[in-house]
Formats: structure tokens, sequence, C-alpha cells
């Protein structure tokens, strides 16, 4: 199970839409919270030489090894879940944000004869917010439209009926310039004032017909009568209120403290994601991705993640809502499918970020299979190889001032180690060290098994050296009568030059070509795997010629201490009963004795 990340070499799989990037450093620390309109155009932009970007951004995007992307439905929404990301996390690398520096809310008042004005606190108990807004411009556009279309009061004066019947208020200027109607002195009903709120709220929850039509027949009207100073200003309104949002998933007063869960999946993997909404905003989101053991069921599998996630980042919410029912009886939570709604938009929105994550990792499945597919096209090209080398075995010797000499054979399919067909040998006919006998043996015997058992045949045999490790590994394969029939290169370490049978100028591959790179690495992991045996070898051999000398210790006891101990140390600091549980009594106590005698002796 991992969450959902992208490498920096990975920001062209990006979907060109709104959204959230988090960057991580190789310590796994977030360092870097961002907002786009375009996340792949954003992101790339950090990684482009030519971006002209400066030293301090250069800075950062060196430190990148991962990054995590949140998507959203709009740039407005984009930009609120950053502000709430920065004060949660304060990234290094972003400007420091404080909890009290919030986006602007417009409230209706709850009282006699409502106001409406822009406020930063947000105190549900005093009216109704709509926002936050992220233009204040748009916001105070949109309060002094419906204070123009609308006779609606501005004063704070309590206006009780009983402050009224005793006179205590005087119209104010509002009402002799015919903005507001006078209800401080009884001039206006409240119920008839009331229909006025009714309308703005209306144009507050996103119902801008209204002003729109008023702006634009004003527009026309003055372009009309070649009032064009006139229209243009008429036509900045109207730009105002386009850009004006009446709401907001990302950030919601609506909303209190609620998890939001949704999952997709297939028979391979099912993939999660997590919303946390604190105090009406979403301040956490985590995709994760579970690779399916059996068939499990999306509520299952949801049901546990369910829990873990809530208790891996502490959330105490009381309310869930996913978009999978789920038959969890506890008085902790309580968990909804939403069909309507802000709750609903939730979780469309998280399940848009599962899908994504989906989308994601089959892409990166095929581009390693695309990528496999074309290194190996290219390997043929580049060799001038009849078939695709499929299945290729490279060969390596190892040893040290002649003792213990061994070979190795590694196995790549399709590209990718086959770490199943790998072997070791240890060289029986040959005395001393001589490679190019050795390297005569292990490909004889291997390829003698591979016809008498009528096991496949690689594509393409590599032995490790140049042409007399090659030339020996030709004489191996005419002897069997498999010469011509299985390709065989020799590699070169000092200039990477490849060797073909019977030709005497080497084959200099582009060094930065992919095909180069995997005879590299087949090279290398030869090496590696006949180092790793051969040292193992020696160790046997030192460890069971230093207790052989002790009476009574045979083989089968030798094998026994080296398959549980490994080293001489470990034995000499194991407990009795240890060794007792392992060898006997008896021979429990030569082994000490000798480990004994050994000591005082030094």
């Amino acid at each position: 199970m991992q969450d959902t990340r992208i490498t920096p070499e990975e920001v062209a799989k990006l979907p060109d839409s709104p959204g959230v990037y988090r960057y991580f450093n190789k310590e796994d620390e977030l360092i870097y919270v961002g907002k786009a309109k375009s996340l792949r155009k954003r992101v790339a932009s950090y990684f482009n030489k030519a971006a002209g970007i400066n030293r301090k951004t250069l800075r950062m995007a060196s430190e990148i090894r991962q990054i995590e992307v949140t998507l959203v439905n709009s740039e407005f929404d984009a930009l609120l879940l950053e502000n709430n990301l920065i004060k949660q996390n304060q990234p290094k690398y972003n400007i420091l944000l404080k909890d009290d520096k919030t986006f602007p809310y417009i409230c209706v008042s709850k009282e006699r004869f409502p106001r409406i004005y822009s406020t930063r606190k947000y105190i549900p108990s005093l009216g109704t917010y709509f926002g936050p807004y992220t233009s204040v411009k748009a916001m105070n556009n949109v309060i002094r439209l419906i204070n123009n279309i609308f006779t609606l009061r501005t004063c704070r004066f309590d206006l009780s009926a009983n402050n009224i019947e005793k006179g205590k208020f005087k119209v104010c200027l509002e009402f002799h310039i015919g903005n507001c109607q006078g209800p401080c002195e009884g001039l206006q009903d409240e119920q008839d004032y009331q229909k006025d709120i009714e309308q703005a709220v209306n144009i507050l929850k996103g119902n801008l017909s209204l002003p729109k039509n008023y702006f634009k027949s004003n527009m026309t009207s003055a372009a009309a009568l070649l009032d064009f100073e006139k229209a243009q200003h008429f036509k900045e309104k109207l730009e105002l209120m386009e850009k004006f949002q009446a709401n907001s998933i990302i950030v919601s007063p609506k909303i209190s403290d609620v998890d939001v869960f949704s999952i997709t999946s297939d028979d391979k993997y099912a993939f999660v994601n997590y919303l946390r909404i604190k105090n009406g905003t979403i301040n956490l989101s985590k995709t994760t991705e579970i690779k399916k053991k059996l068939n499990e069921s999306d509520e299952n599998i949801l049901s546990l993640i369910l829990v873990e996630m809530r208790d891996q980042y502490q959330s105490s919410a009381k309310e869930i809502v996913a978009n999978k029912a789920l038959e969890l009886e506890t008085d902790q939570f309580q968990i909804n499918v939403p069909q309507r709604g802000d709750k609903r938009k939730l979780v469309e929105l998280s399940l848009k970020n599962a899908l994504f994550a989906k989308k994601e990792k089959y892409a990166s499945l095929e581009n390693v299979k695309d990528k496999g597919n074309r290194v190996l096209r290219q390997l043929q090209s580049d060799l001038q190889l009849k078939e695709l080398p499929t299945h290729i075995e490279c060969f390596d010797n190892s040893n040290i001032q002649g003792t213990n000499p061994v070979a190795s054979m590694v196995c790549f399919k399709m590209g990718r180690p086959s770490k199943k067909d790998y072997r070791h040998y240890k060289i029986k006919t040959v005395e001393g060290p001589d490679d190019f006998a050795s390297m005569k043996e292990v490909v004889g015997r291997r390829y003698k098994r591979l016809v008498e058992e009528n096991a496949p045949l690689p594509k393409l045999v590599i032995v490790d050296g140049g042409k007399g490790q090659l030339s020996s590994g030709v004489e191996a394969l005419q002897e069997l009568g498999l010469y011509g029939e299985i390709p065989i290169i020799g590699v070169a370490k000092r200039l990477e030059e490849i060797y073909y049978p019977g030709d005497s100028f080497p084959l200099h591959i582009d060094k930065k070509s992919e095909s180069l790179r995997l005879i590299q690495k087949l090279r290398d992991e030869a090496h590696r795997f006949a180092i790793i045996f051969h040292r193992d070898l020696r160790s046997k051999n030192s460890f069971q010629f230093e207790l052989e000398s002790v009476e009574g210790i045979g083989a089968s006891t030798l094998d026994k201490l080296l398959k549980k101990f490994k080293s001489m140390s470990n034995i000499q600091q194991a407990t009795k009963e240890e060794l007792e549980s392992l060898i006997g009594k008896a021979k429990t106590d030569l082994v000490i004795n000798y480990f004994k005698q050994k000591k005082e002796a030094d």
C-alpha cells in the first residue's frame, strides 16, 4: 500500500487541468505547495532549463524527488486549497501564512432588517455566510451591485420593533439619496424589506443572471449612444461578475468536520482517496494504492482503509461520506452516501483524484512495458540480430589469486532480471586462474544441460571479456553444435567494446544508448552475482578448514553451524543453549572447548 506519487521525470503524465501540487525532498519532507490552472504546464516549468527561473527556484527544484497532486474543479478552488495546505504544513519554500489571514466572506446577518456586509470572521451564530472569495474587488463589486439594485440598510442600529416604535433613530443620508427606504423610522414594512433580501441572497447563491443582464443592457445602451467610456465601465463590471464565485466545495462554511472517502478498483488494484475536512476546509488529500491479494470487494477494502487512515491522520470527525455504502456499526462515526448538494460534490472530487491515480498507475505500467520493448528493439538493431532478444544470458568468472574459481550466469527476460533463472558454477575441470578455459567450461555446461532438458535457448549470449573469452564461449557452442543457432558477443570493460566472433574490429555503441545500458546492466549483474558466490565460498572454506581440526566435528555438523550462524565470530558468541539445540550436548562441548583453548593460546 503506498501513496500515489510521481518523480520529476514523469511530469508529462500530469493532466492539463487545475489542481494543487506538493513537492517532497529526499527526506520525504514537504518543501513546497503550489497551485496551477494547468498542472502539467506549471510543474513542467520548474524543470525546464529554458524557462528562465531564478536561482532560488532552481535550488528548490534541485531538491525535488517526489511530487503529489490533487485535482480540483477550478483555479479558484486550487487557490483556496493551496492556502489551506500552506497554513497546515508551513513548507520551507512557501511564504508563511497565518491562520488569521483568511479569505473574506459575505454575511447576511440574522437580525430584524438583515444587513449584507463583508467580513473575514466566520461566526455562524451571526448570520448566513457566502464564500470565501479570492477576489476582494469582485466581492465588493457584488455587494455594491446589491446595494444599487436593492434598497438595503447599511447602518448597524438595533431595529427592534420596540426601538422603532420609541423613535430612537433618524434617517440618514442614505435615505435622502434613495439608497435606503428608512426602516429605522418605520418607513418600510419588514415583509417588503425581506423580499429584497431574498432576491439578494439568490444572487449570492450564484444566480447572476439578473445583474449580468443589467450590465449587458446598460453596456449596449451606452454603446448605442456612442458613450464608449460609460460602455467600458459597464463592461468592466460585467467581467468582474464573470470572475465572481459564490460557492466552493474546497472551503464551505456549510460543511464542518467531515471525512470523505472514495474508491475505484479493478481485478488487480484498488485506489482510495481520502479528503479531510476540518472547520469547513480541505486540509488533507491522500490517494492510496492497494494491490489486491484475493477478489476483495470495494466495500471490504474501503472499510479497512477507512479505519487505518482515520487512525493515521488522527481524525475524529463524526461524519463520513463515501461513494460506497458500508455496514459498519459503531458509535464513533456515521457513514453516508450523499445523493446531492456540496457533500455529493466532495465525493465526486475525491473520486476524481482516485481515478487520476488509477490512470497514472496503468500509464506507468504501460510505459515500463513500452520502454522494455523499445530497448530490445534498439538492441536488436544495434547488434543486427535476426530475432528480438527477449531472452538474454550473460556469463562472468571470478577468482582471487587463483583460489576458489567460480562463474555466474544471469538471465534477463523482456529486458528485466529473471532471478529464478540465475545460476552459480564451481569450476571443475580447470586448474588455476584460467579465464578462457573457465568460460568454455561454464558455457558448455549451461547449454549442454538446456539441450538435454529440451529447454528454450536464449536469443543472445553475452560473455564478460574481450576476444579471448568470446572465442572460448564460441568453442563451447561449436562442440555442442549450437554455434550459429545462438548469437554470442563479448563485452570488453575498458572501452565498452562489443566483439563479434571472427571479427577483429569491435563495435562501439553510442555511450548514451539504452541498448548499451542494458548490456552494461547484464554485465554488472553477472559480476555482482559471481563476486557474492565467490565471497561466500571463501568464507565457508575458511570456516570449514578451521573447525575440521576439531575431532568429533564432521561435515554434517559444519554445514548446520554454517547455515545457522554464518561466521566463526557468531558461533563463538552463541550461547550454550543455542548450540545444544542445534548440534547436541557432546558436540557443543567440543566446540566450546575449542574456542576456549584458542583464546588461551592467543
